[in-house]
């Protein structure tokens, strides 16, 4: 970085609110406006509001931190994180894809701090209908940074009644008229994670609005840029594909309806089993597996049949809502602020074949940063494991000819339990793979899609530098294969 460009570096950085940047920005320090984030985040993009309008009806908004204010193009900050793409998450810290000052200080809608943002507001009725849209930059002062369960502890109480509370009330009585609205239009629900994690209303309330925010900030950008937005669409996939989903719902007499995203969603929502909590969480996570990936791409590149958004029913979609941790809502901030006549354009940001560079390279460290992440979280099982044995129940998510792929919800693990190997007399055990169904069966014993197992988590410590997770099958109980219970420890 040159002497200069540093220079103009440390000026933004330390900036304060000053009445030239006022002046640029309409001021909602007044508003009641929160964040709701999981615990310990310390980057907060987003932030919310609701408050009710003289004819009845709601405004609604969405604040999102101003990254673009302090990372302008072509600098040398730009030009790192427009390589990094992303930032990484792993168990144990994450790796920013901008400085921490400006991730966990200056950019972070922190409580009571007053904050440059990128606001989009919208007029709503009672019955969900978007009367008025603007998008404006802004100047907040965010009342609290709440976790998802302080806001529905909020939320839940009756005895509440302050209007951070009453907007937080408010915001989700909307999403969930909204949400409903997307299952009648045929949303799939996002990519379910292995991990299960409790999800509360509040999740639900946050993941609409940012949603709605994408949806209606890709539209704003593609009026216009038609040759040069940067968007994000889900490809439908073929419906083959979906053939290991409808093998494995067979034998529960569910018929999983793949002609359309709107019908599998009303199928996949039938697809209940009492007995099991998690029948239905796994099927989705078959579901998932079987589609395409969600990728960036610069609007002029493909025909707008093909912007569409298979997973959220979307006819065009972009990402807006995270510029502290990702490059893709970088480039849309730029894009939006020039389309209100809030910032000016550079040569690079109308070049579609520029555009869909950036977006290879944010699709291929998006990817990266998932490989990253599960390495990360399967490092620490193996730590975690690390000379005990546990003994879990499980569920078989997948059959394999040669192993069963089982999911231990207690520790949201994935781990394969193989039925052929070194230590496994074929002679004396015999297992028999039935790809139709499909199954695995052994006697008397026959395994199928989602049955319940009981299994003995343990690491292979023989060879140092390849460790491995093992299960191994307490129950049901196949002669010769199955290892014994653990001794029961006294209460």
């Amino acid at each position: 970085m040159s002497p200069q460009s540093r220079c103009i570096f440390l000026d933004l950085l330390f900036e304060r609110i000053s009445f030239q940047e006022l002046a640029k920005r309409r001021d909602l320090r007044s508003h009641t406006i929160c964040s709701v984030d999981p615990p310990g985040c310390t980057d907060i993009d987003d932030a919310l509001h609701c408050r009710v309008l003289d004819n009845g009806n709601f405004e609604v908004g969405v604040h999102i931190a101003d990254v673009s204010h302090f990372i302008r193009p072509n600098t040398a900050i730009d030009e790192e994180a427009a390589v990094r793409g992303t930032t990484v998450y792993l168990v144990d810290k994450r790796i920013d894809m901008v400085p921490g000052l400006l991730s966990s200080n200056l950019c972070s809608l922190r409580g009571n701090e007053e904050r440059y943002a990128f606001s989009v507001i919208w007029e709503v009725t009672p019955e969900v209908e978007f009367v008025r849209t603007e998008a404006f930059k802004s100047i907040i002062k965010s009342s609290a940074a709440l976790t998802y369960e302080q806001a529905q502890l909020k939320i839940d109480d009756p005895s509440l009644k302050d209007e951070l509370t009453l907007g937080l009330r408010r915001l989700n009585m909307l999403a969930k008229r909204m949400r409903k609205k997307r299952a009648e239009a045929g949303e799939t629900h996002d990519p379910v994670e292995v991990q299960v994690k409790k999800m509360l209303e509040t999740n639900s309330m946050v993941e609409e609005w940012m949603l709605k925010a994408n949806m209606t900030v890709a539209a704003m950008i593609y009026e216009t840029f038609p040759e040069c937005a940067c968007l994000r669409r889900h490809p439908a996939p073929p419906v083959s594909s979906f053939e290991p989903v409808v093998k494995a719902t067979n034998p529960r007499g569910f018929k999983i309806d793949v002609s359309s995203n709107k019908n599998l969603a009303c199928s996949l929502d039938k697809a209940v089993v009492n007995e099991n909590p998690y029948y239905n969480t796994m099927l989705r996570i078959l579901t998932t597996r079987c589609m395409m990936q969600a990728v960036y791409f610069a609007s002029g590149t493909i025909d707008y049949e093909e912007f569409y958004h298979y997973g959220l029913a979307a006819p065009i979609y972009t990402h807006f809502t995270s510029p502290i941790r990702r490059y893709a809502d970088i480039i849309v901030h730029r894009l939006l602020a020039v389309t209100i006549g809030a910032d000016s354009t550079y040569p690079g940001l109308t070049d579609k074949n520029r555009t869909q560079v950036i977006c290879n390279n944010i699709n291929y460290r998006h990817k990266m940063a998932q490989y990253a992440g599960r390495a990360s979280v399967n490092l620490h099982t193996r730590m975690f494991f690390k000379g005990r044995v546990s003994e879990e129940d499980g569920y078989v998510l997948q059959i394999r000819k040669n192993a069963l792929q089982v999911l231990v919800p207690k520790y949201g693990l994935e781990a394969t339990l193989f039925l052929e190997g070194k230590q496994i007399d074929p002679k004396i055990i015999k297992f028999v793979y039935d790809e139709s169904e499909p199954s695995q069966t052994c006697g008397s014993v026959k395994f199928s899609t989602f049955d319940k197992v009981v299994v003995q988590i343990s690491i292979d410590e023989s060879n140092v530098q390849r460790e491995k997770l093992v299960l191994r099958l307490v129950h049901p109980k196949v002669p010769g294969f199955s290892v014994d219970p653990l001794p029961q420890k006294p209460k």
